[in-house]
Order: structure tokens, then sequence, then C-alpha cells
């Protein structure tokens, strides 16, 4: 081998090694770091509970300036009781038959029509968009502010939040476990690229190719907790159509405020959160999977089930 090989050859070498070097010198810091912090923690059941502790701390502070941030971004407003006296007198009878204390109702102007709820039992928010009182009935509008109420009563979105802040808490802390492994790896797999002379093809070392399959153990775990988070929220919309049905005794009046909404979000697309009351309607079975919420299909046949039962009636009843 010519010496005008050998030295850029040379160059590679010593710049692999120089690149093992910064990651194993990182590797070690992380090492003794948590090593020290292990060593200082408490006992395991401790640990966990400060885990859980910090966690829940997070996704508090996380949901209470989330909510005066998403309604000051929304721009909602109270609206007053003198502007929706029936419906005010309707809100307090719920409220008087449901564990729950009068909420605060604030509109809106979203992007399609909707309402969410905001806040727990004693001191909720719902929002509603404005559309909504020219498009649905009374009774309609009654029944799904029963729902949102439901999610009050059982601290549904409060819960969620707190849930998913937890979970990726512990989450973060697996990967902060697992540094010191993971920078002395993907240290190696750097050095062996710069070595062969081709330091952008790391990714296709051994060790690059570890570096790449925990990263997607990774990925996988939290597309794993927000599925669970995702598929608990479908099930408290259900729980909140039950709800607002044994309320309001009249089924079929949400069933048809949810069709409404439905038809009219269809011709709207647009960013809906995970709060609504109605979410996009999609058909694959990565969205079904990740859905906070049921399919309108879904929600619309299961109260019209129960609309037949209550009346004793076998005749399929058509929601328009």
């Amino acid at each position: 081998m010519s010496a005008t090989r050998t030295a850029p050859r040379a160059l590679l070498v010593l710049v692999g090694f120089a690149v093992l070097c910064c990651y194993a010198g990182l590797a070690a810091l992380s090492y003794l770091g948590l090593a020290t912090l292990w060593l200082s923690a408490p006992d395991p059941a401790t640990t966990l509970a400060i885990v859980v502790g910090v966690g829940l701390v997070v996704g508090y502070l996380s949901y209470r300036f989330g909510r005066t941030q998403l309604l000051s971004q929304l721009e909602a407003v109270e609206l007053p009781r003198s502007r929706a006296p029936t419906l005010y007198r309707r809100l307090d009878g719920l409220a008087d038959r449901m564990d729950v204390e009068p909420p605060t109702v604030m509109i809106a102007q979203l992007p399609t029509p909707n309402a969410f709820a905001l806040g727990s039992a004693t001191g909720g928010v719902i929002v509603l968009d404005r559309s909504l009182f020219r498009l649905l009935s009374l009774e309609e509008l009654e029944a799904l502010v029963a729902h949102e109420l439901a999610h009050l009563e059982g601290y549904d979105a409060f819960v969620q939040t707190l849930a998913y802040s937890v979970f990726r808490t512990i989450a973060g802390l697996a990967v902060v476990g697992l540094l010191p492994a993971l920078l002395l790896i993907g240290g190696l797999a750097r050095s062996i690229a710069w070595m062969r002379g081709r330091p952008q093809a790391w990714p296709e070392t051994v060790f690059g190719r570890v570096v790449r399959w925990a990263e997607r153990g990774v990925a996988v775990a939290l597309l794993a907790v927000t599925a669970l988070v995702r598929a608990h929220s479908r099930r408290r919309e259900f729980a909140a159509d039950d709800r607002a049905a044994n309320v309001t005794g009249n089924p079929l009046a949400l069933a048809r405020a949810l069709r409404r909404i439905q038809r009219v979000a269809d011709t709207r697309r647009g960013l809906l959160s995970p709060l609504y009351v109605h979410a996009d309607e999609r058909e694959d079975a990565w969205s079904r999977l990740f859905s906070t919420h049921p399919s309108t299909d879904d929600r619309v046949e299961r109260l019209a089930d129960r609309a037949r039962r209550s009346s004793g009636t076998r005749n399929r009843i058509e929601i328009q």
C-alpha cells in the first residue's frame, strides 16, 4: 500500500478511535451518575412511589396550564345565563341528577361543530361550538351536555392526562437507565464506520443495527402505552353515552346529535381535539387503534339498540 493511501487510512482510524473514546467517556460518566443515584436511592417501593408522584405532578401541571392555554387559544367566552336560560335550567337539572356541580359553559368557534369538557366534577368547563345552537334541537343539545357532564363526573380527561404522564415518565426513566449501554454501542458503531471510511453508514454496522432496534423498542413501547390510553378513552366515550342516556331518558336524542355533528364534520375537515364529542371517521385499522373515540356509527347503533330495548320493539330504528 502506497504512502498516499496509508496516511488517509491512518487518519480515519485515528478519528474512529477518538470518536470511540468520546462516546466511551460519555457512557462512563452517565454510568457513574446513574450508579451514584442508585446507591443513594431509597428502597425500590419508595423509588417507584417517587417516580409515580413525579409523573402525577407533571401531569397535573400539564393539564392545569394546558387547559388555560387551550381556552385562550380558542378565544372561548362564558355563556351568560341570561342568553340561554332554558339550556341552563336543563343543565342544572342534569347536574342535580348526577354527581357533579354545574360547570361553566363557554362558547367558541371550533373547526367543526363539536363540544368537549375540561376539569372535574367540582370545577368543570364545557365548551360548545356556536353552531350547535342552530344545528341541534334543545333535546339534542341537552343530551350532548349530559354526555359532557358524564365526562366531568368520571374525571375522564384528567385521569387520562395523569395516566399518560405517569407512563411517559416511567418510559423516560427506562431510556435513561439504558443510556450508558446505548452510548457505548452507538460509539462503537460510529467508530467502526469511520475506520471503514464510511462515517455516514454507521447504522449499517452490527452495533448500528442494535441501536436502531433499541430505538424501535422504545418507540413500540410508547405506541403501546398510547394505544392503551386511547382504548380507555374509547371505553369512556361509550360509558358517557350510556350515562347521558340514563339521566335524560332519551338515547335517541344523543344519537341524533352525534349523527348531525358527524354529517357537518364530514364536510369540514380540521384539527380535532381528542376531547371532542366527535372525532374523524377513518376506516384503516391503525387509525381505529389510536383513535380517542369509537366510530359514530357504533355509538349511534348502541344508542338505538338501547332505545329499542326500553320501548320493547324489535323494529330497527334509523337515525337521520
